[in-house]
């Protein structure tokens, strides 16, 4: 096990030469072609619209018995 925490002129030469490549876009990582590497994330897009729905719904609804009245 490698427990050295610096590095030689050589490998920090190599680490700053991987680290400037730009991403290459034509051939990509291989993780890139597994299909849940390709799936949208399920993060919570609905709620924004659900929000928007209830809000008019709920003003809506108080200004139709607001009428009323």
């Amino acid at each position: 096990m490698d427990t050295r925490e610096s590095q030689t002129p050589e490998e920090e030469l190599q680490h700053l030469k991987e680290v400037s490549q730009p991403e290459d876009y034509e051939h990509p990582e291989p993780d890139e072609d597994q299909p849940e590497a390709r799936e949208p994330s399920r993060g919570l897009p609905w709620v924004l619209p659900l929000a928007i729905v209830v809000a008019v719904a709920v003003v809506g609804f108080l200004l139709v018995t607001g009428m009323s009245d």
